[in-house]
């Protein structure tokens, strides 16, 4: 006859077992949904990526043919720099506007609360209505910064912003700030609020101007809070394509094509349906290793066992 002892073991693990039986019951929809609408994406796109694959007619099974053509395609290079480029640009334009906005709108001041919600409604307009709105105040002639840029006298003709790649760059760059800046700020301004005033009014007190409270208090304490910004941040512009679809079309002179443009011009345009897979998964591993970075770098600093 079993021991009360072993009778109480054999009922715990039971419930145990019971339990993770419920708990992956909770999270199966979930697992579901990963399973149908990634992973198998992600194995079908490996999977074409390793054929030349037309839109019509049979595939044609030719290795890793299509990732060593990476290597010679001069325009996927173009595209990669010019991603690279616009990712660095956009990400510091993005954090020098955000981050004194966060500062100013986190001390309790009149209006406060008004002046955060102008700052994020931004975030709440679509990126391709953005894109589209920014067109139409871009245009040389029924546009809104080209007449006001005449009758206040900074030009002496209405300059077409979208025809000349600086100024259109410069352009695209001003537009994904206004719509991504208030997003940031938010961000930003939680891990400000995580900060105990405690700290804060102790390092006033003890002679700690503001700078000073600022590069040796606040930006350490906030420094996952900006790794996870810069993070999402980076991420949201290598897949950077709205915006040089709708506002350029990848111009002037092709020197604005990201490679989601590039990946998109070569699976639906050109209809090269197995070099456009290999490119999305070039394209993954760019991000899982910015994922990484990620995780490495809001593990720093942690105390471990």
């Amino acid at each position: 006859m079993a021991s009360p002892g072993a009778i109480g073991a054999v009922r715990h693990r039971t419930r145990r077992r019971r339990a993770s039986w419920h708990g992956f019951l909770y999270i199966a929809p979930a697992m579901a949904l990963v399973i149908v609408f990634f992973v198998v994406p992600v194995l079908f796109t490996g999977w074409m990526s390793l054929h030349n694959w037309p839109l019509l007619g049979n595939p044609r099974w030719i290795g890793f043919n299509n990732y060593t053509r990476m290597l010679s395609d001069i325009r996927f290079m173009a595209a990669l720099r010019f991603t690279a480029y616009y990712t660095v640009i956009v990400t510091i334009a993005i954090f020098a506007v955000a981050f004194p906005l966060a500062l100013y709108v986190e001390k309790q001041r009149p209006f406060v609360g008004f002046y955060r919600t102008i700052i994020f409604l931004p975030v709440v307009v679509g990126l391709a209505t953005a894109s589209l709105l920014w067109v139409w105040l871009a245009n040389v002639d029924s546009g809104f910064f080209s007449p006001a840029a005449q009758a206040l006298g900074l030009v002496d003709k209405k300059p077409n912003l979208l025809a000349d790649f600086d100024m259109a760059f410069a352009t695209i760059v001003v537009m994904v700030v206004w719509k991504i800046a208030g997003f940031t700020m938010i961000i930003l301004l939680t891990g400000l609020q995580a900060i105990p005033s405690e700290l804060t009014e102790a390092a006033r007190i003890d002679g700690a101007r503001r700078w000073q409270r600022f590069r040796f208090l606040t930006l350490p304490l906030m420094r996952k809070t900006i790794a996870l910004a810069l993070i999402i941040s980076v991420t949201g512009s290598v897949l950077a394509f709205d915006q040089f679809y709708i506002m350029t079309s990848g111009g002037p002179q092709n020197r604005m094509i990201s490679v989601v443009y590039y990946i998109f011009n070569q699976s639906f345009v050109s209809f090269n349906l197995g070099y456009g897979a290999a490119l999305s998964i070039v394209l993954l591993v760019i991000l899982v290793l910015i994922s990484i970075v990620q995780l490495w770098l809001l593990r720093i600093g942690e105390d471990r066992p």
